[in-house]
């Protein structure tokens, strides 16, 4: 049976360009065009995905951090970042934490084709990252720690939500959630949530502005 590729993005014109590039080269498959992170997530659950192509700043997305979700959460699936961001931290960060491929959205439709050909066929495609920066670099090696409980914590941290808030959205006690924010705080190397805090937004591929 042939396997499914989901197109996550919630611009339609670059949906149909990505479904143009797939159809040629992962043809026989499914396509199923999605434009927010939740319904991928929900793609995914279904099972039988051969690949997801995904755009970092989707309205629910977190930039890298969106990633970081999927490549944890189904490790199986090839990961194809598409995304409007080329800067060089962006594009280490996506090779980091396993990513199949990075395409800017302004590759040209035949390199675009090249990328997902070499996927199919295994393989992983980056263009030069050029130099990345080191300090963003260890923050999402510290991210990358984080259980999947714990960045969820860290995400409702980040809302400025409190403990007791944390406890009751999550269906766990208080003290639960203190005991991972001291795990977060010790994989993180930092001693308060406002740190805690700083580290994941740098996660974040580009402005909420960018297409």
């Amino acid at each position: 049976m042939a396997g499914r590729v989901v197109i996550a993005d919630d611009h339609p014109l670059l949906r149909a360009a990505v479904r143009g590039c797939v159809e040629q080269s992962w043809p026989g498959r499914e396509i199923v065009e999605v434009a927010d992170a939740a319904s991928a997530r929900a793609e995914a659950v279904k099972g039988g995905v051969d690949l997801l192509t995904l755009d970092l700043h989707m309205a629910d997305s977190a930039g890298l951090q969106t990633l970081m979700a999927f490549r944890q959460d189904f490790p199986a699936i090839p990961v194809v970042i598409v995304s409007a961001s080329e800067e060089a931290r962006i594009l280490r960060g996506a090779q980091e934490l396993g990513a199949a491929a990075f395409i800017p959205k302004s590759t040209p439709l035949p390199q675009m084709r090249e990328a997902l050909g070499a996927v199919a066929e295994g393989d992983v495609w980056f263009p030069d990252a050029g130099e990345a920066d080191e300090e963003a670099a260890s923050s999402i090696e510290k991210m990358a720690r984080l259980t999947p409980a714990q960045r969820r914590i860290l995400t409702l941290v980040s809302e400025g939500k409190l403990n007791k808030q944390i406890a009751h959205e999550m269906d766990i006690s208080e003290a639960t959630v203190k005991a991972h924010m001291t795990a977060i705080f010790r994989r993180l190397g930092v001693v308060n949530r406002t740190q805690a805090v700083l580290i994941a937004k740098e996660l974040d591929a580009a402005s909420p502005s960018a297409v």
